[in-house]
């Protein structure tokens, strides 16, 4: 004999029974309600003071202005706009940016022998490793050699102490890492760069030194120009 044939009906009556039953008592509650609902608003009526009352009546009064919108509405990430805000603060003519661009053509490389020079103290050059690119906290950490001893420092690209960053030497090769750490073993070590510094800085101030004549021979020629007109017009 199949047991849960029988019980089912049974079960099905009782969850019906069992629904008239709220309901009913649902009605008595909702008609009671109505007659009990004055008795009470008199007690809470009666639990202020006239003082306290006539205060909430002036609130009352009081205009509700609508809640201001929030800038998420307009601006679901704000981060942005104020991080370029600051990095335009901070670097005006966008050099340090173009510098350090993944997009620029011209920019400095993992690999390459940089200088940064900065307002206290003396320009330091090294190896380019690595650059961290935090928003306006971009920093990049050079390797160089001071008395025959390694030394890595970092440097923040828009700090304002940093008054200069110069390319010395690029690598011939582009390098196949983000990190160049290997560099740090005697194997890989670059040394010192103090002869590739002094080369850069020879070649710089021929470069100066031509430019100044140029313009000297430039305006040598204009001052006789000049003269020549002028005896012209005597």
């Amino acid at each position: 004999m199949n047991v849960a044939s029988v019980g089912r009906p049974v079960g099905c009556l009782k969850a019906a029974l069992r629904r008239t039953r709220f309901q009913r008592s649902f009605q008595r509650n909702s008609s009671s309600a109505a007659s009990v609902r004055p008795q009470f608003q008199d007690k809470f009526n009666n639990a202020f003071s006239a003082e306290q009352r006539a205060d909430v009546a002036k609130v009352n009064k009081f205009q509700i202005y609508p809640r201001v919108p929030s800038i998420r509405s307009t601006h679901p990430d704000p981060m942005p706009a104020l991080l370029e805000k600051q990095i335009a603060k901070l670097d005006p003519t966008g050099a340090r940016t173009r510098l350090f661009s993944k997009e620029h053509a011209d920019s400095a490389k993992v690999g390459d022998v940089l200088m940064v020079t900065t307002k206290g103290g003396e320009p330091f050059s090294g190896a380019f490793l690595q650059i961290r690119r935090r928003g306006q906290d971009t920093a990049i950490q050079l390797r160089g050699q001071m008395m025959k001893v390694g030394v890595e420092m970092w440097f923040k690209v828009y700090s304002p102490t940093v008054t200069g960053i110069d390319i010395i030497w690029r690598r011939p090769k582009r390098a196949r890492r983000a990190r160049l750490t290997y560099m740090r073993k005697p194997k890989h070590d670059m040394g010192s760069v103090d002869q590739l510094v002094f080369a850069w800085k020879k070649e710089r101030y021929t470069l100066r030194s031509r430019a100044k004549q140029t313009g000297q021979t430039g305006k040598q020629a204009g001052k006789k120009n000049v003269r020549l007109l002028g005896q012209q017009k005597k």
